[in-house]
């Protein structure tokens, strides 16, 4: 089975974030690994799903509306699911580690769904505040770059915990 990194953030995002957003995912495709988002045609999920695309990756779109329109352009593989926001529980389910990037109410729905599922979350250039940040103990991290995100969703797929989800 591919490792599979689910990469969250805003549907609305600057061009920092977006840039920073196609940089992860230009580098999860370069490890061989498969980018998970929410598949839309906008925001973190575009620039990510443009930067695994640029490098040759896998990415899957899991979309909240029972159809494919809307999917972004470097999505590979979109799953429709008409369950709207209640999505990113298949997300976080889906992913061995979660990378999130600014992103509002619905990055931070994602994060607590990812803590409360065990996933490790790598949470990057951005504050996800004082509870999730105590809720996620050792299992969050924050870091500034999409290097040191590559990096860090590296040792937490190098845990036994995290490594079992991959094999199995």
């Amino acid at each position: 089975m591919r490792t599979v990194i689910g990469v969250m953030g805003g549907g609305v995002a600057d061009e920092a974030t977006r840039a920073l957003a196609y940089e992860v995912g230009a580098l999860i495709a370069a490890e061989g690994w498969v980018l998970l988002n929410g598949g839309r045609d906008c925001g973190v999920m575009a620039a990510s799903a443009a930067g695994a695309a640029s490098a040759g990756g896998l990415v899957v779109g899991v979309l909240p509306d029972d159809d494919f329109s809307g999917v972004a352009a470097g999505v590979d593989i979109a799953i429709p699911t008409g369950m709207g926001d209640a999505r990113n529980v298949i997300n976080i389910l889906a992913s061995h580690v979660v990378i999130a990037l600014p992103g509002g109410a619905g990055t931070l729905s994602e994060v607590a769904h990812a803590l409360k599922a065990g996933r490790p979350v790598v949470v990057v250039g951005w504050d996800p505040g004082e509870a999730l940040r105590a809720a996620g103990g050792s299992r969050l991290t924050r870091v500034d770059s999409a290097a040191d995100a590559i990096a860090a969703a590296k040792r937490f797929l190098g845990e036994p915990r995290a490594r079992s989800r991959v094999t199995h």
